[in-house]
């Protein structure tokens, strides 16, 4: 049985000095693919060196280059985004950049503007459609839904501007059946991290349930969100076992069936 992590940071200070046992506790959970997802311009370069670096560890590497709505401020600043990022689309000795992001709109820490969010996550969308891939999209709403709907405004952005073209997922997906029915629409991918095993994540468990099996990723999002059983601790690649294992509970799935089918997905949105 394979797994993939479909995003992780292990270029993050959590992990500093601590790459090679946390790859190996990965290997030996089973996880055989992990994508590492950038947060800034400074991180995609990162993630990618780190790829290469750990391409023969015997757990296959993506990375993704793109800024996450925090940076988001700083990173339009002064124009050129776009002509910044394009030249790290690669080829970077062999480990190939699977995706654009993570970008998108954060409405509950409102690291940045609104304005600037969306400016940012707009720009990333037409680098995904020159560069022909896929978007890996970060929502979150506002503490009080009517303060900051992510999810609605995001889907508004992602249709104006034709996100639907090379598709992509919506990352730690943390909304209802209502919220992943759009993004469904588009032909996105949703996926799960360590919340979907929390007591009181039960819209989040029907949200599992509901995705249809063919657009359903698992993640960790380590070092953050470690699942119910570690939670408060620093999350890692091998603990995305947990994920999948919930998400085989709401769906009387067999852990086995669903891997297969989220290592199928995984290779048609990143590597096909």
């Amino acid at each position: 049985m394979k797994l993939f992590d479909s995003h992780c940071h292990l270029d993050m200070e959590e992990f500093k000095g601590e790459i090679d046992p946390v790859l190996e506790r990965a290997r030996e959970a089973g996880v055989a693919k992990l994508l590492l997802a950038a947060c800034d311009e400074a991180s995609s370069r990162e993630v990618l060196k780190l790829a290469a670096e750990k391409r023969s560890c015997g757990i296959r590497m993506l990375a993704s280059v793109g800024v996450h709505p925090h940076e988001a401020a700083a990173a339009i600043k002064g124009g050129g985004l776009q002509e910044r990022l394009l030249p790290l689309l690669g080829p970077h000795e062999g480990v190939p950049v699977a995706a654009i992001g993570e970008t998108g709109l954060d409405f509950f820490y409102d690291n940045s503007p609104r304005a600037a969010q969306a400016e940012a996550f707009e720009l990333q969308i037409f680098l995904a459609k020159k560069a022909k891939k896929p978007l890996i999209i970060h929502l979150r709403n506002a503490a009080n839904r009517s303060e900051g709907d992510a999810y609605r405004e995001a889907m508004a952005i992602m249709k104006n501007c034709g996100a639907d073209e090379h598709g992509g997922v919506i990352h730690c997906f943390s909304g209802g059946k209502r919220d992943a029915r759009p993004a469904l629409d588009m032909g996105f991918y949703i996926s799960f991290a360590g919340p979907v095993t929390y007591p009181k994540a039960g819209e989040l468990r029907e949200a599992a349930a509901y995705v249809p099996l063919d657009r359903l990723l698992c993640e960790t999002d380590s070092p953050y969100l470690a699942p119910q059983g570690m939670r408060g601790k620093r999350n890692e690649p091998a603990l995305v076992r947990e994920a999948y294992g919930k998400i085989s509970e709401v769906r009387g799935l067999p852990l086995a069936e669903l891997a297969a089918a989220v290592w199928e997905n995984g290779e048609a949105l990143f590597e096909s």
